[in-house]
C-alpha cells in the first residue's frame, strides 16, 4: 500500500478553523434547548420552528454564494465573511430576553453559515486531488466534531467552577470564534482556478427545481442528471433529520441531568471526530454509495431506539451509535458531490447541496416538534426512522453505482492544488 500524500495547507487550516468555530458553537448549542424551555418557556413546537427556520433561511444564500463564487472564481471572501458574521452574533444569545431575540440571533448565525458553506466546500475540493477528496472532507468534519468535544467540556468546566452562569457562558463563546476568524483571514489562500473554470457559471434558474424533483432534465446541464438524482434522495432523507435539540430534550426526558448534557454532547462529538475521517478515507477506497446507505440505515436505527428507549443508559448508548452515522456520511456525502460535477461548477453544486439540507430542515424540525407536542416523543422518532429508511432504499434504487460515478469523474480534468 502506497503512502497517502499530505493534504494541502488550505485543508489543514480550514479544518482548524472549523475546530475553533465548533468550540464556540458547542459551548452554546447543547444548553440552548434547556435555556429556551426553562428560562424563556419555549414549547417544543416553537423550538422546532426556530431551529428549522434558522437553517432554511440560509438555504437560498448557500445556493447563491456557491454560484457566485463560481462566477467570480473566488471562494475566500465568502468564507471570511461567513465565519466573521457567525462569530460576532452567536454569543449575543447570552443577552437575549425573549424567544424572538433568540430566533433573530440563530437566523443571523445560520446566515453566516449559508454564506460560507458552499464556497468553503468548493475550496476544499479545489485544494486536493480527486483521490483525496473523501479523506479531506473526512478530516475537515473530524476537526469540526473535535470542536464539538472541546466546546461542551469547556462549558461544563466554566459552569462547574462557578466562573460563569448560563448567560455569561454564551458570551465566553466569542473567544474561540475570534480565533477562527483570524485563522481564515491570515492563512487560507485562493488556489489557482481550474482550467475548466474559464466560462462563468449560469445563474441558478427556477427550472432547476423541476430537475431536482424529476432527477433529470432534457436540456444540457453542466451538473448532470446523476447529481440531481442524488440531491433529490438527499432531500428526502433530510426530511427525517430534525434538530439535534430534540435528541437532547429526549435524553433529558430519559433521565440525563442538566449538568451532564454537555458531557453527553461532547461524547457524541468524540465518536464523530474519531470516525468521520476514517469514514471519508474509507469512501475513497470502497466507494461513496455503501457508506452513505449504511450511515442512513444507522440513523434510522438510532431514531427507532429513541422511540422505544425508557432509561438513561439507553440515551448514552444511542448517542454513541448516532456518532457513527456522522462518521459514515458527513465527509462522504460532500466527496460524492465533488465526484459528480465539473470543477468549474463545484460552488454551484455545493450551493444546491447545502440548500437541499437547509430547505429540508424547516419542515423536518417543525413537523417533528408538532408531532412530539401532540402525539408524544415516541411517535415523532418513529416518523423520523421511517422517512430515513425510505430514503436509504430510494438511494439504492435511483443513484448509480460507484462504477458509473467514477466514469463521469474520469472525464473531469482536475489536478489537485496545494
Amino acid at each position: 500500500m502506497t503512502a497517502r500524500p499530505p493534504l494541502s495547507r488550505n485543508v489543514k487550516i480550514l479544518a482548524t478553523v472549523s475546530f475553533f468555530t465548533d468550540v464556540a458553537s458547542d459551548m452554546i448549542y447543547p444548553l440552548l434547548p434547556l435555556f429556551l424551555s426553562t428560562v424563556l418557556g419555549t414549547s417544543t413546537a416553537v423550538l422546532g420552528a426556530i431551529e428549522g427556520l434558522a437553517e432554511s433561511v440560509s438555504a437560498l444564500l448557500r445556493l447563491l454564494a456557491g454560484w457566485y463564487s463560481d462566477r467570480i472564481r473566488r471562494r475566500k471572501p465568502f468564507v471570511v465573511l461567513g465565519y466573521m458574521l457567525a462569530a460576532l452574533v452567536r454569543p449575543l444569545i447570552g443577552l437575549a430576553q425573549t424567544t424572538g431575540q433568540v430566533l433573530a440571533i440563530r437566523v443571523t448565525d445560520r446566515f453566516g453559515k449559508g454564506l460560507r458553506s458552499a464556497p468553503r466546500d468548493a475550496l476544499i475540493a479545489d485544494s486536493v486531488s480527486p483521490a483525496q477528496r473523501g479523506y479531506a472532507y473526512g478530516l475537515h468534519r473530524a476537526a469540526d466534531s473535535l470542536g464539538g468535544v472541546v466546546g461542551p467540556l469547556v462549558a461544563w468546566a466554566l459552569l462547574s467552577l462557578g466562573w460563569a452562569e448560563l448567560r455569561g457562558l454564551f458570551l465566553w463563546a466569542a473567544l474561540p470564534g475570534l480565533v477562527s476568524v483570524v485563522l481564515v483571514v491570515v492563512f487560507v489562500h485562493e488556489p489557482r482556478a481550474p482550467a475548466a473554470a474559464a466560462a462563468p457559471a449560469p445563474a441558478p434558474a427556477v427550472t432547476r427545481s423541476t430537475a431536482l424533483l424529476e432527477s433529470a432534465s432534457t436540456a444540457p446541464d453542466p451538473l448532470g442528471p446523476v447529481f440531481w438524482r442524488y440531491l433529490s434522495v438527499l432531500f428526502v432523507f433530510t426530511l427525517s433529520t430534525s434538530s439535534d435539540a430534540f435528541l437532547l430534550l429526549r435524553a433529558s426526558q430519559l433521565g440525563v441531568s442538566t449538568a451532564l448534557i454537555p458531557i453527553l454532547w461532547a461524547m457524541l462529538h468524540l465518536v464523530k471526530s474519531s470516525s468521520t475521517w476514517l469514514g471519508g478515507a474509507l469512501s475513497d477506497r470502497v466507494g461513496r454509495r455503501p457508506l452513505i446507505v449504511a450511515g442512513w440505515a444507522v440513523y434510522a436505527l438510532v431514531y427507532l431506539g429513541f422511540a422505544f428507549a425508557t432509561v438513561e443508559w439507553q440515551a448514552w448508548a444511542l448517542f454513541v451509535v448516532y456518532g457513527l452515522y456522522f462518521g459514515a456520511t458527513e465527509g462522504t456525502e460532500k466527496a460524492f458531490v465533488a465526484d459528480l460535477v465539473p470543477a468549474a461548477r463545484r460552488g454551484t453544486a455545493f450551493g444546491w447541496f447545502n440548500a437541499a439540507l437547509g430547505l429540508g430542515a424547516l419542515p423536518a424540525s417543525v413537523v417533528f416538534g408538532v408531532v412530539w407536542g401532540r402525539q408524544g416523543a415516541e411517535t415523532a422518532f418513529l416518523m423520523g426512522a421511517l422517512i430515513a429508511t425510505a430514503a436509504a432504499l430510494l438511494f439504492v434504487l435511483v443513484v448509480p453505482t460507484q462504477g458509473a460515478v467514477r466514469g463521469r469523474a474520469q472525464q473531469q480534468r482536475d489536478p489537485g492544488r496545494s
